[in-house]
């Protein structure tokens, strides 16, 4: 890689870093005005909606979702397409998360990908801003866009431990029907 562009990824880093702690500032400013609650909530809105959106294009960009009756093989593509999602909304080098199929399901069960985050940007530039207290992680309306999005009704879709509260990681289970052609939605 040439200086020039270590450069242009330099800044675009950056760029990226900036529009964080606007996102911060903004939250923030909405927090003091109108309230903590109504924050979050036009937080979690607006994430859930450009989460909608980054599922819409990996899924028309992959296609339709596997359906191979192997329930592991299906659900492991499934992953690759929220890891796929998570690089999409948030660039590698402000966050470190990865995905992992927990449980394939079988036999017609319902699988569980887990989300791991051991290191979250938004939260960094949450707590500089000085709102901590009071913000709640959009982390779960991020994933219901991102499957609504890539044609996939969770059936549980919560946090188990959270980064904002402590924890060392967020831990997050997104359970989905299996076999996928089973809980494929038929809207788009």
């Amino acid at each position: 890689m040439s200086a020039d562009e270590v450069n242009q990824r330099a800044q675009t880093v950056e760029a990226y870093r900036l529009w964080w702690q606007h996102d911060a500032h903004w939250y923030q400013g909405v927090a003091s005005r109108f309230g903590q609650q109504a924050a979050n909530e036009i937080n979690a809105e607006a994430l859930r909606k450009v989460a909608l959106h980054v599922g819409q294009r990996i899924a028309r960009r992959s296609g339709p979702l596997p359906d191979s009756g192997d329930n592991g093989k299906d659900l492991e593509e499934l992953r690759r397409r929220y890891d796929e999602c998570g690089d999409r909304m948030f660039p590698r080098e402000l966050r470190n998360a990865s995905t992992e199929v927990e449980d394939a399901g079988g036999d017609g069960g319902e699988g569980l990908i887990v989300l791991t985050l051991r290191r979250n940007f938004a939260i960094t530039m949450v707590r500089m801003a000085g709102s901590l207290e009071g913000y709640r992680c959009p982390c779960t309306d991020i994933h219901a866009g991102w499957s609504e999005g890539l044609g996939v009704t969770l059936t549980e879709n919560r946090a188990e431990s959270c980064l904002r509260d402590g924890d060392k990681a967020c831990r997050l289970l997104m359970r989905v029907a299996a076999p996928l052609s089973s809980a494929t939605t038929t809207e788009g």
